[in-house]
């Protein structure tokens, strides 16, 4: 898909991976569409794209609020007319042992990385069907693909986002739809900083492996030449983490044993 004068609408832009992609993207042309929950960065980041807020929009989401959310982003369409191309980017990780985590935070996890992903979906898919073209791209995790310690909750949502992504595939494949899946593995972001500990709190602290992993200006140039190529499902990231499906597939006796010792988002 050409990128140039596309209409993107990308959630969680206000930072990470997301707010990299819509500078790269919009240095490639297209009209950003930027939600998260922080008005005022979406602002200045919308302001520092070339064409600024003329050519940009802000519009403020929760994920984790999945019914109002098919209400405001259909009350946006009206204005922003056709959008090519949604990237579901916005989500939450989790650093905590499962007999140690209140229920809550299992709720929240699968509110904001999986049915914050149906809800947006089921907002914008309609309109590229009856376009008969589109690109629907979801940001699972290598997480999503495979288990390790701490992330029982975030590894069971970003399962369901590519569960969801391989039906959807089917589903939308003789429309016109492409589906892109996208599994990250160790990425410079504040990921590990606010993922949630037992009792929902961020944990504030960084995870080694993320402060070693791939710059994000890299991972966002990897998702854009996948999108660009057609691609079904990539795994980003760098070190032992990228690895790890395949290790997982052709050698599970010793991902059993590594997967102890194993961080990523």
């Amino acid at each position: 898909m050409e990128i140039n004068n596309k209409t993107i609408w990308v959630t969680g832009a206000s930072s990470g991976i997301g707010m990299e992609l819509c500078r790269q993207l919009a240095e490639r042309g297209a009209r950003m569409v930027l939600s998260a929950r922080s008005k005022d960065t979406l602002i200045a980041l919308a302001e520092s794209l070339p064409g600024g807020l003329d050519r940009h929009w802000v519009v403020p989401l929760d994920l984790a609020d999945a019914d109002n959310l098919l209400a405001a982003v259909a009350g946006q369409l009206a204005e922003i007319g056709p959008v090519h191309v949604l990237i579901n980017n916005g989500g939450i990780s989790q650093r905590s042992l499962f007999v140690d985590t209140e229920l809550a935070v299992y709720r929240k996890l699968m509110e904001v990385n999986y049915l914050g992903t149906v809800a947006m979906t089921k907002a914008l898919l309609p309109g590229m069907i009856a376009q008969q073209q589109g690109m629907i791209v979801s940001i699972s995790s290598v997480a999503g693909k495979v288990g390790s310690k701490l992330r029982t909750g975030y590894s069971g949502s970003k399962y369901a986002v590519v569960g969801f992504m391989d039906c959807l595939r089917a589903e939308t494949a003789q429309q016109g739809i492409q589906c892109l899946t996208v599994c990250p593995g160790s990425i410079k972001t504040n990921i590990a900083v606010n993922a949630l500990n037992g009792s929902g709190e961020a944990q504030n602290k960084d995870d080694e492996s993320i402060i070693n992993g791939m710059p994000v200006a890299k991972c966002a140039q990897d998702i854009i030449k996948a999108m660009l190529n057609g691609r079904d499902e990539i795994v980003v990231g760098k070190g032992i983490s990228a690895l790890a499906p395949t290790i997982k597939r052709f050698f599970p006796r010793f991902f059993n044993r590594m997967s102890a010792r194993m961080e990523y988002r």
